[in-house]
């Protein structure tokens, strides 16, 4: 008895010592913004080379940063998406579990619209009329803030439609909201003097105000399936949706971009600047995986290359906003020598 339980022990002690099963597909995870591109990549990858079909989830940016900095091996993700840069505090976390090289590449530019059914009227908006009509807390006119109590868009600015506030937009877990939350709320709330002032007296309490949304119904987080945002707006024509401009542009049919600060959300608007709500888009590579799971060097050859994020590659086709020619040389030379991240 004593000796089959020591033979039990040993051999659980070596399963546990066991590596991995080998795996011989790319998993990718991370940004739904990016999922379109990285998915469409992976599948000119899968048809034109001997490896297979990289595996593309959709799980948010932070989602996705948090599966790969788990850890190093196989039971997890070669490569993450992402529509933010990576944050000094998850290079920090991928160090503590192991993971000390990630070569980061850009990929191009996407603008952040904020959409309704074409049933409706298009929206002309602000950065301001947006931060006050999402903002946990907004100005109270006499020098402090008050929660937001603005029921309807007329009541954010005299001309806007008389008609409830219903916004449907990504969860905190989402590259897209962290973005939202810089370029439109923040954009937003620094139009007022007193409160971009409070930057340099407070950054603290700045960020906490410019970047809180409100909780009361208003904003409603419809989870990191852009699509399904889509077909929300389609049943109702009074709400507007926020996601990337290349779920606009493959839904033109049935939703429209609202002008934000008498910028349309096109492909030229977004690719000059004009636009103001446009963010970068990455993906970051564990190195350590690389000649671990066949492919990888490969298949990041296949996205960097000019028929794919070129100005006439087969992304610009998904939405993408290519890079200047310069920078796209630069993150193509990174990619191929898989250069370390630089904070």
């Amino acid at each position: 008895m004593k000796l089959r339980t020591a033979l039990g022990w040993a051999a659980a002690a070596l399963l546990l010592a066991a590596p991995a099963q080998a795996r011989d597909q790319i998993r990718i995870v991370g940004s739904s913004t990016v999922f379109p591109f990285s998915t469409a990549v992976a599948e000119q990858f899968g048809k034109t080379t001997k490896f297979k079909t990289p595996v593309v989830e959709s799980t948010g940016s932070g989602g996705g940063l948090k599966l790969f900095c788990a850890g190093v091996g196989l039971q997890h993700p070669d490569i993450t998406n992402a529509s933010r840069r990576i944050k000094s505090s998850e290079v920090e976390k991928c160090a503590s579990n192991g993971i000390t090289n990630i070569t980061e590449v850009k990929i191009g530019y996407d603008g952040i619209a904020i959409a309704n059914s074409k049933k409706a009227g298009k929206f002309d908006l602000t950065l301001q009329d947006v931060f006050l009509a999402l903002a946990k807390d907004i100005p109270d006119g006499k020098g402090g803030y008050k929660a937001n109590d603005n029921k309807t868009w007329a009541d954010v600015r005299s001309g806007l439609p008389n008609v409830k506030i219903e916004v449907l937009g990504p969860p905190p877990t989402s590259g897209t909201r962290d973005a939202f939350a810089e370029l439109a709320m923040e954009g937003g709330c620094k139009s007022f003097a007193d409160i971009k002032a409070l930057k340099k007296a407070d950054k603290k309490k700045y960020k906490a105000l410019c970047h809180s949304v409100r909780e009361d119904g208003a904003y409603i987080e419809a989870g990191e399936n852009d699509n399904l945002i889509v077909q929300k707006l389609e049943a109702n024509p009074n709400a507007l949706g926020i996601f990337g401009y290349s779920f606009l542009d493959q839904n033109s049919d049935k939703v429209q971009g609202s002008m934000i600060n008498g910028k349309d959300v096109t492909f030229e608007n977004i690719a000059s600047g004009d636009y103001p709500v446009s963010r970068a888009m990455y993906f970051y590579v564990k190195t350590a995986h690389v000649g671990k799971v066949p492919g990888i060097q490969e298949f990041v050859g296949e996205f960097t290359s000019e028929k794919a994020w070129g100005d006439e590659g087969y992304l610009t086709d998904k939405g993408l906003i290519p890079m200047p020619q310069a920078e796209r040389a630069k993150f193509a030379g990174d990619a191929k020598s898989l250069a370390n991240l630089s904070m």
